[in-house]
């Protein structure tokens, strides 16, 4: 390998650049000739020219180089992000513009903002607040954590004051979380401080985060830490996020304002069937924990209770006797 051919991030640390390294701090040195087809390591700074012999490089401690290689990853995430940011700034009037058909027509001006791109958490709050600030009729939520309930204190009651100048506008609101919410006391105070027309059901599994503001006006997140989020008021496209909204609906648990338990079947708990569910699909534990936000030890806790409740005595057996049990069934 030459050093022309050796093309990657100086961070990254390719096979042979860790193995000379390795060889570095056991020897205390390496060559430069060595190290002349692994630029890399020089420049993360892992190995260092030596003051007393031209032709050695010495290697910085591990206990120094990694916390050096990862503070260069962090610097580069956050030059992204800013990229990132720069780029959805220089984008957003772009795309309030109408698109050109192929003749070179413009669209039909009513597609024009149908779907806006929201950059940054309190930019998408204050779009958020203005348009339920004009809203008349209904708030429907889908939250699938309590994030939003446990967040800055003042957040948190700029949030309450908004929703319940809604509710005393006459709006209603309804709000989907998963089972796992149902005790919090945050999600559970968070209601019993609204007054109006307001209810709260669970599911094992919702989808992501889901606002939509008088069937108008839809809001869903458009990156993993919700930095970015879509603004779409585009008719068939809210039309069909509010109907996949009322069908979620219809099927999840009240929890809010009359608490109901989900029926036990045959001895195996609402929460133990969406394991075993998930299970007979042959998720592995951790993604289990993730789909019905729990934690994984509290998985396998309930694992061992389904297991014992179908008297299995192994994984493979656990499967078979779910499929065998009828738990599962619609109408048992």
């Amino acid at each position: 390998m030459t050093a022309s051919g050796h093309d990657h991030e100086a961070a990254e640390l390719c096979e042979p650049g860790l193995a000379l390294y390795a060889r570095a701090l056991r020897e205390g040195h390496v060559t430069t000739r060595a190290a002349e087809p692994l630029p890399c390591l020089v420049e993360a700074g892992l190995l260092q020219p030596d003051a007393t012999d031209a032709g050695r490089l010495r290697p910085l401690p591990a206990a120094l180089a990694l916390p050096r290689l990862l503070r260069t990853m962090e610097d580069d995430i956050a030059r992204r992000r800013r990229r990132e940011a720069l780029l959805v700034e220089a984008f957003e009037p772009l795309l309030a513009l109408p698109a050109p058909h192929a003749d070179g027509a413009h669209a039909d001006t009513a597609d024009t903002g149908a779907i806006r791109l929201l950059s940054g958490i309190d930019r998408i709050n204050r779009a958020i607040t203005e348009a339920l600030s004009t809203a008349r009729a209904e708030l429907l939520t889908i939250q699938p954590h309590a994030s939003h309930v446990t967040t800055a204190l003042p957040r948190h009651a700029e949030a309450l004051s908004r929703d319940q100048d809604f509710l005393d506008r006459g709006g209603r609101i309804r709000a989907l979380y998963q089972h796992t919410t149902r005790h919090m006391p945050t999600v559970i105070a968070r209601y019993e401080r609204l007054r109006g027309d307001v209810q709260a059901r669970t599911l094992d599994e919702v989808t992501k985060r889901l606002l939509i503001l008088d069937r108008e006006v839809a809001y869903i997140p458009a990156n993993a830490d919700r930095t970015l989020a879509l603004e779409a008021r585009h008719p068939a496209l809210v039309d069909f996020l509010a109907t996949a909204f009322d069908r979620l609906w219809r099927l999840a648990t009240p929890m809010f304002p009359e608490a109901v338990q989900p029926p036990t079947r045959g001895g195996v708990t609402p929460r133990q069937r969406a394991i075993a569910a998930l299970l007979i699909e042959g998720h592995t534990d951790a993604v289990i924990a993730e789909r019905l936000g729990m934690n994984v030890r509290t998985v396998r806790e309930h694992i061992a209770k389904l297991a014992a409740t179908l008297g299995s005595e192994s994984r493979a057996q656990l499967g078979y006797l779910i499929s065998r049990s009828g738990i599962l069934d619609a109408e048992a």
